[in-house]
Protein backbone atom coordinates (compact mmCIF):
# COMPACT_ATOMS: atom_id res chain seq x y z
CA UNK A 1 0.00 0.00 0.00
CA UNK A 2 1.27 3.46 -0.86
CA UNK A 3 3.61 2.21 -3.58
CA UNK A 4 2.58 3.53 -7.03
CA UNK A 5 0.69 0.83 -8.89
CA UNK A 6 3.05 0.66 -11.92
CA UNK A 7 5.93 0.08 -9.52
CA UNK A 8 3.96 -2.63 -7.71
CA UNK A 9 3.37 -4.46 -10.99
CA UNK A 10 6.99 -4.12 -12.09
CA UNK A 11 8.20 -5.49 -8.75
CA UNK A 12 5.70 -8.31 -8.91
CA UNK A 13 6.81 -9.24 -12.43
CA UNK A 14 10.44 -9.18 -11.35
CA UNK A 15 9.81 -11.35 -8.29
CA UNK A 16 7.79 -13.93 -10.24
CA UNK A 17 10.33 -14.07 -13.09
CA UNK A 18 13.13 -14.56 -10.56
CA UNK A 19 11.24 -17.37 -8.82
CA UNK A 20 10.61 -19.12 -12.15
CA UNK A 21 13.98 -18.33 -13.75
CA UNK A 22 14.96 -22.02 -14.01
CA UNK A 23 11.80 -22.79 -15.99
CA UNK A 24 10.77 -19.70 -17.95
CA UNK A 25 13.25 -18.07 -20.37
CA UNK A 26 13.32 -14.29 -19.93
CA UNK A 27 12.24 -13.66 -23.53
CA UNK A 28 9.04 -15.72 -23.10
CA UNK A 29 7.45 -13.27 -20.67
CA UNK A 30 4.63 -11.17 -22.08
CA UNK A 31 3.70 -7.79 -20.61
CA UNK A 32 1.80 -8.15 -17.31
CA UNK A 33 -1.93 -7.59 -17.52
CA UNK A 34 -3.29 -5.00 -15.12
CA UNK A 35 -6.78 -3.86 -14.27
CA UNK A 36 -7.91 -1.15 -11.84
CA UNK A 37 -5.67 -0.68 -8.81
CA UNK A 38 -8.73 -0.21 -6.56
CA UNK A 39 -12.48 -0.82 -6.81
CA UNK A 40 -11.83 -4.16 -8.52
CA UNK A 41 -13.34 -6.83 -6.29
CA UNK A 42 -16.70 -8.41 -7.18
CA UNK A 43 -17.27 -10.01 -3.77
CA UNK A 44 -17.61 -8.52 -0.28
CA UNK A 45 -16.96 -10.86 2.65
CA UNK A 46 -18.18 -8.87 5.64
CA UNK A 47 -17.71 -9.97 9.23
CA UNK A 48 -20.70 -8.88 11.32
CA UNK A 49 -20.28 -7.39 14.78
CA UNK A 50 -21.89 -4.82 17.02
CA UNK A 51 -25.37 -5.24 18.42
CA UNK A 52 -28.81 -6.13 17.14
CA UNK A 53 -29.78 -2.47 17.10
CA UNK A 54 -26.45 -1.25 15.73
CA UNK A 55 -24.65 -3.96 13.74
CA UNK A 56 -21.30 -3.40 12.03
CA UNK A 57 -20.30 -4.84 8.67
CA UNK A 58 -16.59 -5.06 7.92
CA UNK A 59 -13.90 -6.81 9.96
CA UNK A 60 -13.22 -7.88 13.52
CA UNK A 61 -10.47 -6.20 15.52
CA UNK A 62 -7.85 -7.93 17.67
CA UNK A 63 -10.42 -8.34 20.46
CA UNK A 64 -12.94 -9.84 17.98
CA UNK A 65 -15.18 -6.78 18.12
CA UNK A 66 -16.81 -5.48 14.97
CA UNK A 67 -15.27 -2.65 12.96
CA UNK A 68 -17.44 -1.05 10.27
CA UNK A 69 -15.83 -0.33 6.90
CA UNK A 70 -18.40 1.92 5.22
CA UNK A 71 -16.07 3.33 2.57
CA UNK A 72 -13.91 0.35 1.63
CA UNK A 73 -12.33 0.93 -1.79
CA UNK A 74 -11.99 -2.74 -2.67
CA UNK A 75 -15.31 -3.24 -4.40
CA UNK A 76 -16.45 -2.54 -7.94
CA UNK A 77 -18.53 0.69 -8.09
CA UNK A 78 -21.89 -1.08 -8.71
CA UNK A 79 -21.25 -3.37 -5.73
CA UNK A 80 -20.26 -0.41 -3.54
CA UNK A 81 -23.46 1.42 -4.51
CA UNK A 82 -25.53 -1.68 -3.78
CA UNK A 83 -23.93 -2.17 -0.36
CA UNK A 84 -24.72 1.43 0.59
CA UNK A 85 -28.43 0.59 0.29
CA UNK A 86 -28.33 -3.10 1.20
CA UNK A 87 -26.52 -2.95 4.54
CA UNK A 88 -29.09 -0.68 6.26
CA UNK A 89 -31.83 -3.01 5.00
CA UNK A 90 -30.02 -6.05 6.43
CA UNK A 91 -29.50 -4.19 9.71
CA UNK A 92 -33.25 -3.64 9.84
CA UNK A 93 -34.02 -7.37 9.74
CA UNK A 94 -33.32 -7.66 13.46
CA UNK A 95 -30.70 -10.39 13.30
CA UNK A 96 -28.41 -10.55 16.33
CA UNK A 97 -24.72 -10.37 15.34
CA UNK A 98 -22.60 -13.25 16.57
CA UNK A 99 -20.30 -12.15 19.38
CA UNK A 100 -17.07 -14.14 19.24
CA UNK A 101 -15.91 -13.62 22.86
CA UNK A 102 -19.24 -14.74 24.38
CA UNK A 103 -20.21 -17.09 21.53
CA UNK A 104 -23.70 -15.62 21.51
CA UNK A 105 -25.80 -14.39 18.59
CA UNK A 106 -26.64 -15.62 15.11
CA UNK A 107 -25.35 -13.58 12.14
CA UNK A 108 -21.65 -14.26 11.57
CA UNK A 109 -20.96 -13.01 8.06
CA UNK A 110 -22.64 -11.38 5.11
CA UNK A 111 -21.20 -12.34 1.71
CA UNK A 112 -22.35 -10.29 -1.28
CA UNK A 113 -21.28 -10.95 -4.87
CA UNK A 114 -21.99 -8.51 -7.69
CA UNK A 115 -22.20 -9.40 -11.37
CA UNK A 116 -21.10 -7.26 -14.34
CA UNK A 117 -24.82 -6.64 -14.97
CA UNK A 118 -25.38 -5.23 -11.45
CA UNK A 119 -27.18 -8.28 -10.10
CA UNK A 120 -26.41 -9.58 -6.61
CA UNK A 121 -26.05 -12.78 -4.67
CA UNK A 122 -26.54 -12.22 -0.93
CA UNK A 123 -25.48 -14.95 1.50
CA UNK A 124 -26.18 -14.87 5.25
CA UNK A 125 -23.87 -17.03 7.38
CA UNK A 126 -25.85 -17.95 10.51
CA UNK A 127 -24.98 -20.06 13.53
CA UNK A 128 -28.29 -21.96 13.32
CA UNK A 129 -31.39 -22.12 11.09
CA UNK A 130 -33.62 -20.45 13.69
CA UNK A 131 -33.50 -17.04 11.96
CA UNK A 132 -34.34 -18.34 8.48
CA UNK A 133 -37.86 -16.84 8.59
CA UNK A 134 -36.44 -13.36 9.25
CA UNK A 135 -34.17 -13.61 6.22
CA UNK A 136 -36.97 -15.02 4.07
CA UNK A 137 -39.31 -12.21 5.08
CA UNK A 138 -36.59 -9.66 4.38
CA UNK A 139 -36.06 -10.58 0.71
CA UNK A 140 -38.74 -8.17 -0.50
CA UNK A 141 -37.26 -5.44 1.68
CA UNK A 142 -33.80 -6.00 0.23
CA UNK A 143 -35.15 -6.00 -3.31
CA UNK A 144 -37.08 -2.81 -2.67
CA UNK A 145 -33.82 -0.94 -2.00
CA UNK A 146 -31.60 -2.96 -4.39
CA UNK A 147 -33.68 -4.31 -7.31
CA UNK A 148 -30.67 -6.27 -8.55
CA UNK A 149 -30.87 -8.78 -5.68
CA UNK A 150 -31.27 -12.08 -7.53
CA UNK A 151 -30.13 -14.88 -5.19
CA UNK A 152 -30.49 -14.95 -1.41
CA UNK A 153 -29.25 -17.89 0.63
CA UNK A 154 -28.42 -18.87 4.19
CA UNK A 155 -25.32 -20.83 5.09
CA UNK A 156 -25.31 -22.63 8.43
CA UNK A 157 -22.03 -22.51 10.34
CA UNK A 158 -22.66 -23.84 13.87
CA UNK A 159 -19.02 -24.37 14.84
CA UNK A 160 -16.85 -21.90 16.69
CA UNK A 161 -13.71 -21.90 14.57
CA UNK A 162 -11.97 -19.77 11.97
CA UNK A 163 -13.95 -21.08 9.02
CA UNK A 164 -16.04 -18.64 7.01
CA UNK A 165 -18.92 -20.96 6.15
CA UNK A 166 -20.41 -24.37 6.87
CA UNK A 167 -21.51 -27.33 4.76
CA UNK A 168 -25.24 -26.55 4.64
CA UNK A 169 -26.55 -23.96 2.19
CA UNK A 170 -30.24 -23.09 1.90
CA UNK A 171 -31.30 -21.05 -1.14
CA UNK A 172 -34.37 -18.94 -0.37
CA UNK A 173 -35.10 -17.49 -3.83
CA UNK A 174 -36.46 -19.06 -7.00
CA UNK A 175 -33.21 -18.15 -8.75
CA UNK A 176 -30.33 -20.33 -7.61
CA UNK A 177 -27.53 -18.86 -9.73
CA UNK A 178 -25.99 -15.47 -10.35
CA UNK A 179 -25.17 -14.97 -14.06
CA UNK A 180 -21.60 -13.71 -14.38
CA UNK A 181 -21.04 -12.45 -17.93
CA UNK A 182 -17.42 -12.14 -18.97
CA UNK A 183 -17.08 -11.14 -22.64
CA UNK A 184 -19.19 -13.60 -24.66
CA UNK A 185 -19.56 -16.29 -21.97
CA UNK A 186 -22.12 -16.20 -19.17
CA UNK A 187 -21.17 -18.33 -16.20
CA UNK A 188 -23.71 -19.37 -13.57
CA UNK A 189 -22.39 -18.87 -10.07
CA UNK A 190 -24.00 -20.86 -7.29
CA UNK A 191 -23.56 -19.84 -3.64
CA UNK A 192 -20.69 -22.24 -2.92
CA UNK A 193 -18.96 -22.20 -6.30
CA UNK A 194 -15.51 -20.67 -6.70
CA UNK A 195 -15.15 -17.72 -9.05
CA UNK A 196 -12.31 -15.26 -9.51
CA UNK A 197 -13.03 -12.14 -7.45
CA UNK A 198 -11.54 -9.74 -10.03
CA UNK A 199 -13.85 -9.86 -13.06
CA UNK A 200 -11.72 -7.58 -15.26
CA UNK A 201 -8.57 -9.64 -14.82
CA UNK A 202 -10.43 -12.96 -14.96
CA UNK A 203 -11.83 -12.01 -18.37
CA UNK A 204 -8.30 -11.17 -19.56
CA UNK A 205 -7.03 -14.50 -18.23
CA UNK A 206 -9.64 -16.37 -20.25
CA UNK A 207 -8.95 -14.30 -23.37
CA UNK A 208 -5.26 -15.14 -23.12
CA UNK A 209 -5.98 -18.85 -22.71
CA UNK A 210 -8.34 -18.72 -25.68
CA UNK A 211 -5.59 -17.13 -27.78
CA UNK A 212 -3.09 -19.82 -26.81
CA UNK A 213 -5.60 -22.58 -27.54
CA UNK A 214 -6.33 -21.08 -30.96
CA UNK A 215 -2.61 -20.97 -31.78
CA UNK A 216 -2.11 -24.61 -30.74
CA UNK A 217 -5.43 -25.66 -32.35
CA UNK A 218 -5.71 -29.01 -30.55
CA UNK A 219 -8.37 -31.55 -31.50
CA UNK A 220 -9.22 -32.06 -27.82
CA UNK A 221 -8.92 -30.08 -24.57
CA UNK A 222 -9.20 -31.27 -20.97
CA UNK A 223 -9.79 -28.66 -18.27
CA UNK A 224 -8.79 -29.91 -14.80
CA UNK A 225 -10.06 -28.12 -11.70
CA UNK A 226 -12.49 -26.60 -14.18
CA UNK A 227 -14.82 -24.92 -11.67
CA UNK A 228 -17.77 -23.39 -13.52
CA UNK A 229 -16.05 -24.05 -16.84
CA UNK A 230 -14.00 -20.90 -17.41
CA UNK A 231 -11.13 -22.32 -19.41
CA UNK A 232 -13.06 -25.17 -21.02
CA UNK A 233 -15.80 -22.95 -22.44
CA UNK A 234 -13.29 -20.42 -23.74
CA UNK A 235 -11.27 -23.23 -25.31
CA UNK A 236 -14.41 -24.44 -27.05
CA UNK A 237 -14.93 -20.95 -28.49
CA UNK A 238 -11.32 -20.46 -29.58
CA UNK A 239 -10.65 -20.14 -33.29
CA UNK A 240 -9.96 -23.36 -35.18
CA UNK A 241 -11.47 -26.67 -34.27
CA UNK A 242 -13.86 -28.34 -34.00
CA UNK A 243 -12.45 -29.85 -30.85
CA UNK A 244 -13.55 -32.18 -28.08
CA UNK A 245 -13.91 -30.37 -24.74
CA UNK A 246 -13.99 -32.04 -21.32
CA UNK A 247 -13.79 -30.71 -17.78
CA UNK A 248 -13.25 -32.30 -14.37
CA UNK A 249 -14.22 -30.63 -11.09
CA UNK A 250 -14.76 -32.04 -7.59
CA UNK A 251 -17.61 -29.63 -6.67
CA UNK A 252 -20.99 -30.88 -8.00
CA UNK A 253 -22.58 -27.41 -8.01
CA UNK A 254 -19.80 -26.05 -10.20
CA UNK A 255 -20.24 -28.92 -12.66
CA UNK A 256 -23.98 -28.20 -12.88
CA UNK A 257 -23.17 -24.58 -13.66
CA UNK A 258 -20.61 -25.49 -16.32
CA UNK A 259 -23.09 -27.80 -18.03
CA UNK A 260 -25.73 -25.07 -18.04
CA UNK A 261 -23.37 -22.53 -19.62
CA UNK A 262 -22.30 -25.04 -22.27
CA UNK A 263 -25.93 -25.77 -23.10
CA UNK A 264 -26.76 -22.07 -23.43
CA UNK A 265 -23.81 -21.62 -25.77
CA UNK A 266 -24.80 -24.64 -27.85
CA UNK A 267 -21.50 -26.37 -27.07
CA UNK A 268 -20.99 -30.11 -26.92
CA UNK A 269 -18.74 -30.15 -23.85
CA UNK A 270 -18.53 -32.86 -21.22
CA UNK A 271 -18.17 -31.91 -17.56
CA UNK A 272 -17.65 -34.59 -14.93
CA UNK A 273 -17.53 -34.66 -11.14
CA UNK A 274 -14.18 -36.00 -10.06
CA UNK A 275 -10.85 -35.42 -8.37
CA UNK A 276 -8.32 -34.16 -10.90
CA UNK A 277 -5.49 -35.65 -8.83
CA UNK A 278 -6.62 -39.25 -9.42
CA UNK A 279 -7.50 -39.23 -13.11
CA UNK A 280 -8.07 -42.55 -14.81
CA UNK A 281 -8.07 -41.05 -18.31
CA UNK A 282 -5.93 -38.35 -19.87
CA UNK A 283 -5.98 -38.61 -23.64
CA UNK A 284 -6.31 -35.02 -24.84
CA UNK A 285 -3.96 -32.98 -27.01
CA UNK A 286 -4.06 -29.97 -24.68
CA UNK A 287 -4.58 -30.01 -20.91
CA UNK A 288 -5.47 -26.96 -18.80
CA UNK A 289 -4.79 -27.01 -15.06
CA UNK A 290 -5.99 -24.33 -12.65
CA UNK A 291 -5.34 -25.82 -9.21
CA UNK A 292 -5.66 -24.34 -5.72
CA UNK A 293 -2.58 -22.85 -4.07
CA UNK A 294 -1.03 -26.23 -3.35
CA UNK A 295 -0.49 -26.85 -7.08
CA UNK A 296 -1.11 -30.08 -8.98
CA UNK A 297 1.45 -32.16 -7.07
CA UNK A 298 3.70 -35.07 -8.04
CA UNK A 299 1.00 -37.61 -8.91
CA UNK A 300 -0.75 -35.41 -11.47
CA UNK A 301 2.60 -34.21 -12.81
CA UNK A 302 3.54 -37.85 -13.37
CA UNK A 303 0.21 -38.53 -15.07
CA UNK A 304 0.73 -35.58 -17.43
CA UNK A 305 4.28 -36.71 -18.19
CA UNK A 306 3.04 -40.22 -18.95
CA UNK A 307 0.13 -39.11 -21.15
CA UNK A 308 2.35 -36.55 -22.92
CA UNK A 309 -0.24 -34.11 -24.30
CA UNK A 310 1.30 -31.76 -26.87
CA UNK A 311 0.51 -28.66 -24.79
CA UNK A 312 -0.34 -27.75 -21.20
CA UNK A 313 -1.74 -24.43 -20.00
CA UNK A 314 -1.06 -23.96 -16.29
CA UNK A 315 -2.83 -21.11 -14.46
CA UNK A 316 -1.48 -20.65 -10.95
CA UNK A 317 -2.32 -18.42 -8.00
CA UNK A 318 0.90 -19.48 -6.25
CA UNK A 319 4.18 -19.08 -8.18
CA UNK A 320 6.01 -21.14 -5.52
CA UNK A 321 3.94 -24.27 -6.12
CA UNK A 322 4.05 -23.55 -9.87
CA UNK A 323 7.86 -23.64 -9.77
CA UNK A 324 7.76 -26.90 -7.85
CA UNK A 325 5.38 -28.47 -10.37
CA UNK A 326 7.31 -27.24 -13.41
CA UNK A 327 10.39 -28.97 -12.00
CA UNK A 328 8.40 -32.22 -12.11
CA UNK A 329 7.45 -31.79 -15.77
CA UNK A 330 10.85 -32.30 -17.45
CA UNK A 331 9.24 -33.35 -20.71
CA UNK A 332 7.92 -29.80 -21.26
CA UNK A 333 9.34 -26.38 -21.93
CA UNK A 334 7.61 -23.05 -21.29
CA UNK A 335 6.97 -21.12 -24.52
CA UNK A 336 4.77 -18.33 -23.16
CA UNK A 337 4.27 -16.81 -19.70
CA UNK A 338 2.30 -13.90 -18.31
CA UNK A 339 1.58 -12.32 -14.95
CA UNK A 340 -1.97 -11.15 -14.24
CA UNK A 341 -2.39 -8.55 -11.50
CA UNK A 342 -5.41 -10.30 -10.03
CA UNK A 343 -4.84 -9.00 -6.49
CA UNK A 344 -3.66 -5.35 -6.60
CA UNK A 345 -2.05 -3.88 -3.47
CA UNK A 346 -0.77 -7.35 -2.47
CA UNK A 347 2.23 -9.56 -3.18
CA UNK A 348 0.00 -12.22 -4.74
CA UNK A 349 -0.19 -12.85 -8.48
CA UNK A 350 -1.95 -15.07 -10.97
CA UNK A 351 0.59 -16.54 -13.41
CA UNK A 352 -0.25 -18.45 -16.57
CA UNK A 353 2.24 -20.40 -18.65
CA UNK A 354 1.99 -22.34 -21.90
CA UNK A 355 4.04 -25.54 -22.01
CA UNK A 356 4.99 -27.46 -25.11
CA UNK A 357 6.20 -31.05 -25.28
CA UNK A 358 9.94 -31.21 -25.92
Amino acid sequence: MGVPHPRQVADLQSDVADLLRDHVPSDEWQEPFTGPESAFRNKAKLAVGGTKGDPTFGILDTTSRGVALPECRLYEPPLTDALDALLPAVAGLGLTPFDVPTRQGELKHLIVTGSPDAQLMVRFVLRSPGQLPRVQEGIDVMRSVVPGVRVVSVNIQPEHKAVLEGDEEIVLTDDETLPMRLDDVTFHLRPRSFFQTNSTVAAALYRQAREWVAAADPASVLDLYCGVGGFALNAALAKGGPRRIDGVEIAPDAVRSARRSASELGLDAGFEIGDARVLSRLDHELVVVNPPRRGIGPDLCAAVESAAPAHVIYSSCNPTSLARDLAQLPGYRVTRARVFDMFPQTRHAEVMVLLERR
